[in-house]
């Protein structure tokens, strides 16, 4: 099969043949129709994950087509079409047992612990605990969204950040997560701030119903004040330390940060204002994904047209492309999510 084969991190990155994956014990080969483009995969790439060994295929986000099962398998089979959280738990452990696949500490990952979905096929492991069917009326491009930044940013509202209707959420970052989470929120009958650089993701914003967007400055926090009052719940959708303090610094007293970008030690350990955090009694808390029983609320409400990730979706490219878009992802991020079709050139 063709994949996006990286040799070195922070490498070029080569489409080149690599033999077709089997299947394992209690799991499945899916033929990808569909991979998000997403800045996890750049940490990956960039060498910012330590379980990620070399020679390696990104590849984290994706929906397709089952076309391999392994012994074991019970509720899939050939021909069915799936996606599948960024996080695989084992299904055995306690906490798969009590729905928290996401925080498995035996989870797989595709794209980080073994070769992910940025090629024609993809092993999944346990797929019986971590298969997602995807409904007829959505399309590959948008159930790929799901397995990260959609699902993720769905969780951290919903389950983590318990936003209600009417409360003002800061979202740091309009990038495919930020977007997500935009759209989410307003769904959830929230008001909605957004602070990024980019002119065209904060018009992206606007267009699914932010009520404020900011480019970052340094009045930043008390331009959010004056808009909001302070606002219930910060959302950082990107993942630096500057982005992280805007969010936390966006917040009213007792408010809640969602930490859904990832943090990465570059530097040295990313620093937090604790004392903001000490001395207004906020909430910091973390969000990792989603697991695959979480996903029916969701799916519903997508059914339904309350939720359109489909609208997120700006352009799908092939394999070739994607080897010269993924390294740029740390300098900028497009607005939008970017789509990869293995099938394609």
């Amino acid at each position: 099969m063709r994949a996006l084969l990286m040799h070195r991190f922070g490498g070029p990155l080569e489409v080149t043949e690599v033999p077709d994956p089997t299947a394992p014990a209690e799991g499945v080969v899916v033929e990808v129709h569909a991979t998000g483009l997403c800045r996890s995969d750049w940490h990956a790439w960039a060498g910012h994950d330590d379980g990620v060994n070399l020679p390696h295929v990104p590849g984290h986000e994706l929906a397709g087509v089952v076309v391999e099962v392994g012994a074991g398998v019970r509720r899939w089979q050939v021909g069915d079409r799936v996606t599948v959280p960024f996080v695989c738990g084992c299904g055995r452990c306690a906490w798969c047992v009590a729905g928290d696949a996401q925080v498995c500490p035996e989870q797989q990952q595709p794209g980080f612990t073994h070769w992910g979905s940025f090629a024609e096929r993809v092993v999944l492991h346990a797929a019986d605990v971590n298969l997602v069917g995807i409904p007829d009326d959505v399309t590959m491009p948008a159930a790929a969204s799901l397995g990260c930044r959609f699902a993720t940013a769905y969780r951290a509202l919903t389950a983590r950040a318990r936003l209600q209707p009417g409360e003002w959420v800061a979202v740091v970052g309009a990038g495919g997560v930020g977007l997500s989470a935009v759209q989410i929120a307003r769904a959830l009958g929230a008001r909605v701030l957004v602070v990024d650089p980019n002119p065209g993701a904060r018009a992206s914003a606007e267009a699914l119903g932010a009520e404020h967007t900011l480019a970052p400055d340094d009045e930043l926090a008390e331009t959010i004040t004056a808009l909001t009052g302070g606002c219930h719940v910060a959302v950082d959708a990107v993942g630096t330390e500057a982005t992280c303090a805007a969010a936390i610094h966006s917040l009213r007293r007792r408010g809640r940060h969602v930490q859904v970008g990832l943090l990465p030690p570059v530097d040295g350990h990313p620093r937090v204002p604790m004392d903001r955090v000490i001395g207004w009694e906020l909430d910091v808390l973390g969000s990792h994904g989603m697991a695959a029983v979480d996903y029916p609320p969701m799916l519903e409400l997508i059914a339904a047209g309350s939720l359109r990730p489909q609208d997120l979706v700006r352009r799908t490219v092939g394999l070739s492309a994607a080897a010269t878009l993924l390294p740029s992802l740390g300098d900028r991020g497009a607005a939008g999510i970017t789509v990869i079709d293995p099938r394609q050139p």
